[in-house]
């Protein structure tokens, strides 16, 4: 039986990769140097801060430097999509499905909190979701599974009785990692570029609970 459901942000609540990107072409803009699409899809989708800062910048980016530069550009982000915050088709009505019939409902983003802040306050979701990690909640980055075993301690569920919702190659890994059901969002790439998912959606309008219920029997 499914236990808890649990939630990537960026790509899976929201379609945000745009506007990361626009963000970070101003970011880079400022350095003289000028990413193109595909760069900004192998090296930043689903990567987090440290990676993304270290591979365009050609050096290893830490401490507080890191701390400097991720603030610049995350701030960037949040004046970009403070007005443009719209969820993924069908995303709203499907939590509330799912609070419906009481299950719990965790986020794990490997976004920085203010940005998670953002977005579940913008949509008015806080109090549905009985879990909120962020970035600064965990030691270890996805493809680790540390923020997905984290939300299941959170929500008192069996790893293998989660269901994880992500987009990315690296979120995919983790949910797989920690032992959990992975939904693939393809709302930023095709299935031929993710690990095996146990189900895929384009947005959540083609989704019900039978669906989901039915991969834990």
């Amino acid at each position: 039986m499914l236990q808890a459901v649990i939630f990537d942000m960026d790509g899976v609540i929201c379609h945000t990769n745009p506007y990361h990107s626009i963000a970070f072409q101003q970011f880079f803009a400022k350095r003289n140097l000028n990413p193109t699409e595909e760069e900004y899809k192998h090296h930043m989708y689903g990567k987090n801060n440290s990676y993304i800062l270290s591979h365009f910048l050609g050096r290893k980016i830490e401490g507080k430097e890191l701390a400097e530069l991720e603030f610049e550009k995350e701030s960037l982000f949040r004046e970009i999509y403070k007005t443009k915050i719209q969820p993924i088709a069908g995303y709203l009505d499907f939590l509330r499905k799912l609070n419906y019939q009481n299950l719990p409902v965790g986020v794990a983003t490997s976004a920085p909190r203010a940005n998670m802040d953002l977005i579940l306050d913008t949509l008015e979701v806080r109090s549905i979701m009985g879990s909120l990690l962020s970035e600064e909640d965990v030691s270890k980055h996805k493809p680790d599974p540390e923020v997905y075993l984290k939300s299941a301690f959170n929500l008192n569920a069996d790893p293998k009785r989660c269901l994880v919702f992500e987009d990315s190659f690296s979120g995919v890994s983790a949910g797989l990692n920690a032992g959990m059901k992975v939904v693939g969002v393809l709302s930023t790439h095709t299935k031929e570029e993710l690990p095996v998912c146990d189900l895929y959606i384009k947005d959540y309008s083609e989704l019900n609970l039978d669906q989901i219920q039915q991969l834990f029997l």
